[in-house]
């Protein structure tokens, strides 16, 4: 559908705007936009208002879109912290770093055997370039917090790959890893509030200190 493109173009300029911000807060509430705007896909992509791709979508919002940012804006107040302060990769190279990982997986995704639906669309393409932004956010930055908004993104382009397969691939399995990523959030929520008990901060350098004890 026409509308489709557009959303993909936004969801990859989302993730520029989350590689640069060094903002805890604007980098929750990027991730928060994304997740909604992938329950607005969500619906685009399977072509059409049926009541399960509506279901799937609004699921999909209160999630991403809603419920894991509220979790994260909690963890922010409770961690009293603002900014993410010398991170291991600096915004700079970090946009540097994204948009070559956005040009290679424009250029990879024409050498992959889609379906000819998705040839010509930058649904794969920006699947890709939504993981290698995740991962990167995840690997180069050291808040707890902007780790977990990297592994959001990063679930967020596995979930966008996943609309590729919506003919094969059961909605409830779908559902099945939001509910999953849910878990998951949890469990991180649970591990970043011992950090910052133990060391009154969420900078992931102070577990090495557990390796001398």
């Amino acid at each position: 559908m026409p509308a489709v493109e557009p959303l993909l173009v936004l969801i990859l300029m989302l993730n520029f705007l989350l590689l640069g911000t060094s903002r805890l807060r604007t980098a929750i509430n990027t991730s928060a936009f994304q997740g909604a705007v992938l329950g607005g896909l969500t619906v685009l992509v399977h072509g059409g208002f049926a009541v399960r791709p509506i279901l799937v979508g609004l699921a999909t919002i209160a999630i991403k879109g809603v419920l894991i940012p509220l979790m994260l804006h909690r963890a922010l107040r409770d961690a009293a912290i603002r900014r993410e302060i010398e991170p291991y990769v600096s915004s700079v190279v970090s946009l540097l770093l994204g948009a070559v990982a956005t040009g290679a997986s424009v250029l990879y995704a024409d050498r992959l055997p889609l379906a000819p639906q998705h040839r010509g669309s930058l649904l794969v393409p920006a699947a890709l370039a939504t993981v290698l932004v995740g991962f990167l956010i995840l690997t180069s930055r050291r808040k707890a917090i902007t780790q977990v908004v990297g592994y959001l993104v990063l679930e967020n382009g596995i979930f966008m790959m996943g609309l590729t397969l919506h003919d094969a691939m059961p909605y409830l399995v779908e559902i099945g890893v939001l509910l999953d990523l849910l878990v998951a959030i949890f469990v991180i929520g649970i591990v970043m509030n011992h950090i910052n008990r133990e060391f009154a901060s969420l900078d992931v350098t102070h577990l090495e200190q557990l390796k001398e004890e």
